[in-house]
């Protein structure tokens, strides 16, 4: 889409005086962002939604979570691609929201994961909410960092990440990550992590496994 010319006047030399128009075509963003709602439009972003029914086996009062409807929305990611899945030294770009809500007395959180490159790090940016980054190194030794409004958060690449909103808000934040770190489910999905962030006596607390 074309939004406008610039076209500078330029002379070839003092003799000729020759006048030139040199154009530059500006041309519209691919994708738009509305930092402080998580919004993030345009054709080439993609969008996947977990619900309370694809998170099987993560919480861990399986009685409760399977009290509850599991059309239950949990978290929406959107995300911009901006060049082929597994392409080296490229970046994505996206933004997760996550819903308020327990299971028993967990609070509601993402499902969790390892890069399959654990050379590969990432970045978090909280824009709205309150919440727990919780994090989990190789030898499953597992701690949080409070997540607010303007924090940014390192993950290096061999530290399994998971995110937890413990407020009464959703909880948004975006991410950048390469674009060829992959994803490593099933090792949280076999063995999950080293602790839990939980209610206890009206506030969140992380409960390491026995």
């Amino acid at each position: 889409m074309l939004f406008g010319t610039i076209a500078p006047v330029m002379e070839s030399s003092p003799e000729s005086r020759t006048i030139e128009a040199v154009s530059t075509v500006l041309i519209a963003a691919p994708v738009n962002l509305n930092w402080s709602q998580g919004g993030m439009t345009g054709g080439a972003v993609r969008e996947s939604v977990k619900r309370l029914g694809d998170l099987k086996g993560i919480f861990r009062d399986e009685d409760a979570w399977g009290a509850m409807d599991p059309n239950t929305e949990v978290y929406r990611v959107r995300w911009w691609p901006a060049v082929p899945h597994g392409e080296e030294g490229g970046l994505f770009w996206g933004v997760t929201v996550l819903q308020p809500g327990k299971v028993g007395r967990e609070y509601f959180m993402t499902h969790g994961h390892f890069h399959a490159d654990r050379t590969r790090a990432e970045y978090y940016a909280t824009a709205a909410g309150r919440g727990i980054l919780v994090r989990m190194g190789t030898e499953w030794r597992t701690w949080g960092e409070n997540m607010s409004p303007n924090t940014l958060h390192y993950i290096r690449g061999e530290h399994a990440h998971r995110v937890v909103n413990v407020g009464d808000d959703p909880l948004i934040f975006w991410a950048c990550w390469g674009s060829d770190a992959g994803y490593d489910y099933e090792t949280i999905r076999q063995n999950g992590f080293g602790a839990s962030v939980m209610e206890r006596d009206g506030a969140p607390a992380i409960v390491a496994h026995e």
